[in-house]
């Protein structure tokens, strides 16, 4: 028995891969095969305003309905939880509609979360009070106190997390307050069951061509106007968003526009940043047995679709 039910079926498609690999062609190319509609798991598309940064698709080249998008502004904020509520709502919207969604996301546990059956623990609304006194005590004693205190009161967490991850830090110290380990919840991600019927296909690509590939895209959304992306969103106000650890391409800007670094050396410094965030993507999506991959490595969406179809009929999707 399904979370959903029998009101999600037809399955949802996940489009799953490293960044710059083709999930956004190859989901929305799904769409258009299938009858569908595209539901972005991402977790930086979901911010208002940060279009190029975050590689969307033009609204004028979105040949079906796009969701997950635009959800809130930039520094609000937002969990895997809320999207799991989200994305659920489209999928039956979706469904209810004669729809087929196509899932489309970089974003592992965002994935996880929409199709899996993760229950997630006391603390996970958006404004979270306990979250909020780690928060300010990591601007009052820095990352590393904060990081001795989870190792004092949970080692084995601790011994999970880079002191310098403080977001995953203050996530231990919450779930400790309520009796929950950290690394043990870590441990039962493998094995949490499927609750939403879905089939999965993945992009891969090889990672020196992907390298190229991620740095052409860095290229590109420069010569888009990034900067002046950038430069908007703080006179928006929305620098603390902008800076967060997991704004790549947003907070090397920032860092330029504040006069602290070169334009050229905050470019390179987003193409390493990518690099590892692309090759963190591929290890969490190799560790998912469910993934049939398509190689991505000529680019050629219409035949990634080709070839998706086939896997997806297959399975009977």
């Amino acid at each position: 028995m399904t979370l959903l039910g029998t009101s999600l079926a037809p399955q949802v498609i996940c489009v799953v891969g490293p960044t710059a690999s083709g999930k956004s062609d190859l989901a929305q190319g799904i769409a258009l095969a299938l009858g569908g509609e595209v539901v972005s798991a991402d977790s930086m598309q979901i911010y208002r305003g940060m279009d190029i940064g975050t590689g969307k698709v033009p609204a004028g080249e979105r040949a079906v309905p796009h969701w997950g998008l635009d959800i809130v502004d930039p520094g609000r904020p937002y969990s895997a939880a809320l999207f799991q509520d989200y994305a659920r709502e489209r999928f039956r919207d979706i469904a209810a509609r004669g729809k087929r969604a196509v899932l489309c996301g970089g974003t592992g546990f965002y994935v996880r979360a929409a199709i899996d059956d993760y229950r997630f623990p006391a603390g996970e609304q958006e404004r979270n009070p306990i979250r909020e006194r780690y928060r300010a005590l990591l601007e009052e004693s820095g990352p590393a106190a904060l990081w001795d205190m989870l190792n004092s009161i949970d080692e084995r967490s601790a011994a999970v997390i880079a002191p310098a991850d403080s977001k995953r830090v203050i996530r231990a110290l919450e779930l400790a307050e309520g009796g929950i380990s950290y690394a043990q919840q870590r441990e039962k991600l493998a094995s949490i069951p499927q609750s939403v019927p879905a089939r999965f296909v993945g992009i891969e690509v090889e990672p020196a061509l992907l390298r190229k590939r991620i740095d052409a895209r860095v290229d590109a959304m420069v010569a888009q106007g990034l900067v002046g992306e950038v430069k908007q969103l703080l006179e928006l106000g929305f620098r603390e968003g902008l800076c967060a650890p997991k704004a790549i391409g947003y907070r090397e800007i920032v860092a330029y526009l504040d006069g602290e670094t070169t334009l050229e050396t905050a470019v390179e410094s987003i193409k390493v940043a990518t690099h590892r965030y692309a090759k963190r993507q591929r290890t969490w999506f190799r560790k998912d047995g469910r993934i049939r991959w398509i190689n991505g490595d000529d680019g050629d969406s219409q035949r990634m679709v080709g070839e998706a179809l086939a896997l997806l009929h297959g399975n009977d999707a």
